[in-house]
């Protein structure tokens, strides 16, 4: 990805910092957008360069109405190559307010949507968009509004991939199973949630930020030229059923 330029939301700490790390270390200079924690998002770009790679900040709080005109005006004219939407906000259930519903909503689906329609004059033919969805989209959670906001993503990918199919350009959406992450800090702080993840997770274990950053990396590359329009679960074979015989 030498010479090529990868915008991250939501890349200062988690799976963001995963994916911006692994497109660095690709090659690629990255963009590591933060909403609001400077520090951390300075600590990834400093983990990057110290490990031979380049990168730099930019701050935009996408619950804002112009965070994504503040994002783009960060990238300071430069052309994007990749961008991959993985800013999120998560909860709350079918209690939600109006006002807890649109901002879930407001950085969940609406700053994916425009910060696309805002890049696509700086990608280049060819480029590729990755959507950071969830398995909320296909099993239930009481965070009701969260899961929609990740099923608009879905759509979203599909048909964007087959608008843009004439640019080349290939729109692509990873599902992440149970990962640790600041959004599920609660596998270390409840007793027994890891080892129930892992007898529900074919593979054994909760997901890393890096199992995610992977299959990202897989969707930034040449390698997936003739790949588009996909939702592609990284989960580790999450409620694949039971392991055992229902009968004996």
């Amino acid at each position: 990805m030498t010479d090529k330029t990868a915008l991250v939301t939501g890349a200062s700490r988690g799976i963001g910092r995963a994916i911006a790390e692994r497109l660095a270390a690709d090659g690629a200079l990255v963009a590591v957008h933060y909403g609001s924690n400077k520090a951390a998002a300075l600590e990834t770009v400093n983990a990057i360069e110290t490990a031979g790679g380049q990168a730099f900040a930019v701050e935009a709080d996408l619950a804002r109405n112009d965070g994504v005109d503040q994002l783009i005006e960060g990238l300071g004219g430069r052309r994007l190559d990749v961008l991959v939407n993985n800013a999120a906000v998560f909860g709350p259930g079918i209690d939600a307010t109006e006002e807890e519903f649109d901002r879930v909503f407001q950085v969940n689906v609406r700053a994916p949507f425009f910060l696309i329609q805002k890049a696509l004059p700086l990608m280049r033919d060819g480029s590729r968009i990755i959507n950071i969805s969830s398995g909320v989209t296909w099993f239930a959670i009481p965070e009701t509004v969260y899961a929609m906001t990740k099923g608009a993503l879905n759509a979203l990918g599909r048909s964007l991939a087959n608008t843009l199919g004439e640019r080349g350009i290939t729109v692509n959406t990873i599902a992440p199973g149970i990962t640790r992450s600041d959004m599920n800090t609660w596998l270390d702080e409840l007793p027994g949630a890891k080892e129930g993840v892992s007898g529900i997770t074919a593979l054994g274990r909760p997901g890393q930020p890096a199992d995610i950053a992977d299959a990202v990396a897989f969707f930034a590359a040449p390698d997936s030229r003739w790949v588009t329009g996909q939702v592609l679960d990284v989960n580790g074979g999450l409620y694949l059923g039971p392991r055992a015989p229902l009968h004996h």
